[in-house]
């Protein structure tokens, strides 16, 4: 696979030294931004995030309304990029308090799903069955709203590695 020209549209200076990138093809015959001056090479990669499936004691899965881009306003699993410093086990604890006011910790890692991001181009999801350990649920910095719902009673999801996860955990944890 040839990475496309389009993927580098807004490469221009090098991260290392400041200086003019330029397009090259590389030994792999992949096409990539090089600095013109210190050789440094431009790699795009796929951005990690995490999404958290919470179940509660009645088998109810929470979502959560999205406040920004992307698919503001749309319902999705709580979520959020991977940072540097984090695991994605690390991300999907912290964005399960940031996004609905819950504590909790990992049960079990669901998989991970590769989707199209208006944003980012790529994004690799890793999705996580979560313990619910304290807390009241409630919207938080990410979210305009928060709820429980039924597996029967979901909304349209926003993005497809969610409904993927939510899935995965109705199969193996839900009750019956």
């Amino acid at each position: 696979m040839t990475i496309k020209k389009e993927s580098y549209n807004n490469v221009n200076f090098c991260l290392k030294c400041g200086n003019k990138m330029e397009l090259r093809v590389d030994k792999e015959g992949k096409i990539r931004p090089k600095c013109t001056k210190c050789n440094w090479t431009y790699y795009k990669n796929p951005i990690p995030a995490s999404a958290c499936v919470i179940l509660n004691d009645q088998n109810k899965v929470v979502i959560i309304k999205r406040k920004f881009e992307p698919n503001a306003g749309d319902w999705a699993l709580p979520s959020g990029y991977v940072e540097i410093d984090q695991t994605p086990a690390e991300c999907a604890v912290d964005e399960m308090k940031e996004e609905t006011s819950l504590d909790g910790e990992v049960i079990v890692q669901l998989g991970y799903d590769t989707e199209f991001s208006p944003i980012y181009e790529k994004v690799i999801s890793f999705g996580f069955l979560m313990k619910i350990t304290g807390g009241k649920l409630q919207a938080g910095d990410d979210a305009v709203d928060a709820r429980y719902v039924s597996f029967d009673e979901l909304p349209d999801i926003a993005f497809p590695s969610h409904v993927k996860f939510i899935e995965i955990a109705k199969a193996l944890y839900s009750k019956e």
